[in-house]
């Protein structure tokens, strides 16, 4: 069941339904089992899964708090804190990198003339698999360290992990968040009009940058990954680009709709974007790009291997650590990991050139104070970015060393100006309505910078007239401009293979 698709359309009315007319003591079971449901529409399976990852990791922090804080009550928290660790990223190795780890060593093998492993998991990627583990073992993690109470209630926990609006593809909650407002949930006011259109309107906002701009940019950047042989630089570098824009307003629009359809029930989730394309530096981008997962690995990866603490060498370590595992966080290929440390290469070399190239802007006397550097520093921020995007899109190293080579060796200026461009599964028309469905985007993120307010703020400070106009108004966008696909076949988000 996806946001954008007729069976989501029927399902949340219901659930605000009875959510908002059901005694109060009756809230959290009512959100557990819609919760549940809703994640059984995929494979009734998989709750095995995720139930199970619910009570193990439960039953692990229940025991710490058992355990006195010296001696023997010390190693056996740890024993245990170390077992769950294992057991849920087992589980997660065993769907999500099972298959990739033999097809590795095949390959390896294949190389010095040894047969090659014979079995391969006939596994479907449980969806969601990724977000719903790091949010439980983040919960687990913050137990351990008592910077959370420890929840005895496993219905209430339960609700915590498979909260339907995230649990597919995040925001990656914290239990100091999240489960800090379940434990409320009995006293939230409900019938608050301020707060339900609020969260409608980053619903709508959010559904207009799926259907409307990632869905329709999707078919040009599919048009030429798929055949990228045909093509020459200005083709490729439209497609990447688009694959940038698409990637975010994919991501970006699901965490919208999570945040807003939450916040209609009563709950506030933390914001996983902000306006990452104005990001003035890599380092910056990660600020404000998927912020839930970058803090999740500040926080309990990082910082635990030294952060910054322990001297250049090992803060470049342990950058690289980190960029290298997010990368094969997000899928079982070489291109997520390569992904990853491409960024990871950009923080380390980008740490060590610093006092360099501030020492230049100096001698040259530039200003940076001004409109026309900030430009600069986005434009180049963007293009590093986008590059590595490339190795996030393609389907294999090779594909994406040979995507790139052919940006250099095959120049293709005239496609700017004998509408190649239009050829590319877009034409005039749409490839209108996606420019101007972008420079709302734009408008929409440069509020974010400039103003410090979502849209929801944004509009609720202007005049009744106004925001009706723009809520209508994307409204009937995502009704005439939406791409619906065959039989409104509601395409799927991109991090639900994550």
């Amino acid at each position: 069941m996806q946001f954008n698709s007729i069976d989501f359309m029927l399902f949340f009315p219901i659930v605000l339904a009875v959510y908002f007319l059901i005694p109060r003591k009756a809230r959290m079971y009512w959100l557990l089992l819609a919760s549940y449901y809703f994640y059984m529409s995929w494979n009734a399976v998989y709750a095995l899964l995720i139930g199970g990852s619910t009570v193990i990791t439960y039953a692990s922090a229940l025991l710490f708090v058992r355990f006195t804080k010296s001696g023997d009550g010390v190693k056996k928290k740890r024993a245990v804190l170390v077992a769950c660790i294992c057991i849920n990223l087992g589980i997660l190795f065993l769907f999500k990198y099972g298959n990739f780890c033999i097809d590795s060593v095949n390959r390896l093998l294949a190389q010095i003339g040894i047969c090659a492993i014979p079995h391969r998991f006939d596994f479907l990627l449980p969806v969601g698999i990724s977000f719903y583990t790091f949010q439980a073992l983040g919960y687990m993690i913050d137990v351990y360290r008592d910077d959370v109470e420890v929840e005895r209630n496993i219905f209430r926990y339960a609700l915590f992990v498979s909260f339907f609006p995230q649990l597919v593809a995040g925001p990656i909650e914290r239990s100091k968040n999240l489960l800090r407002q379940m434990r409320g949930i009995e006293s939230i006011n409900l019938w608050n009009a301020r707060r339900v259109a609020s969260g409608a309107i980053l619903m709508v906002w959010g559904l207009f940058t799926k259907m409307v701009i990632a869905d329709r940019v999707s078919i040009l950047v599919d048009t030429v990954f798929n055949n990228y042989r045909m093509y020459g630089s200005t083709e490729l570098i439209a497609a990447a680009i688009g694959f940038a824009l698409q990637i975010y307003c994919d991501f970006g629009s699901y965490s919208m709709i999570a945040i807003g359809s939450a916040r209609i029930m009563g709950f506030d989730l933390m914001e996983n974007f902000k306006a990452p394309y104005f990001a003035r530096s890599i380092r910056e981008f990660w600020s404000r790009w998927h912020i839930s997962l970058s803090t999740w690995f500040r926080d309990y990866l990082y910082i635990p291997l030294g952060g910054n603490r322990k001297g250049r060498l090992r803060k470049a370590s342990n950058t690289m650590i980190v960029f290298l595992v997010s990368g094969l966080w997000h899928g079982a290929s070489w291109t997520f990991v390569v992904w990853g440390g491409i960024h990871g290469l950009y923080q380390v070399v980008g740490d060590l050139t610093r006092p360099h190239r501030e020492r230049a802007v100096r001698r040259l006397g530039i200003r940076t104070e001004c409109f026309s550097w900030r430009l600069l520093q986005m434009l180049l921020t963007f293009a590093f970015v986008t590059f590595a995007w490339i190795f996030f899109r393609a389907d294999s190293l090779t594909d994406a060393l040979r995507y790139i080579q052919r940006i250099f060796v095959k120049p293709t200026p005239w496609s700017l100006f004998n509408d190649g461009l239009y050829s590319l599964g877009l034409g005039r028309p749409e490839m209108n309505i996606l420019v101007l469905s972008v420079v709302v985007l734009l408008l929409v993120d440069l509020i974010r910078v400039r103003r410090q307010m979502t849209l929801d703020a944004f509009l609720f400070s202007q005049n009744i007239w106004f925001e009706w106009l723009v809520v209508v108004g994307l409204i009937l966008a995502i009704l005439t401009f939406g791409e619906y696909g065959p039989a409104f076949d509601a395409k799927q988000f991109i991090y639900f293979q994550f």
